[in-house]
């Protein structure tokens, strides 16, 4: 059975997945995008926190479009 973190991590990949073809940059700008509109914000919370902690199981890909998450927010909090 898989752990919350290990589920969001296989979602996280899975979404970045479907995006792949699009090219890296489009790709990791299309996964930050669905994570930012269809997560719940304890499920975006969760993939940050994963990240933070190494990233461990997220795809160089997804790990991109959880850094651009983070980003985001970062911005957003300071403007």
């Amino acid at each position: 059975m898989m752990s919350a973190s290990q589920r969001l991590v296989y979602m996280a990949n899975q979404i970045a997945r479907n995006f792949e073809a699009q090219g890296e940059a489009a790709a990791a700008q299309a996964t930050a995008d669905h994570i930012a509109l269809y997560w719940d914000p304890r499920m975006r919370a969760h993939i940050l926190e994963v990240l933070a902690a190494g990233g461990e199981g997220l795809s160089p890909l997804a790990a991109q479009a959880v850094t651009l998450l983070r980003e985001r927010q970062g911005a957003a909090r300071a403007g």
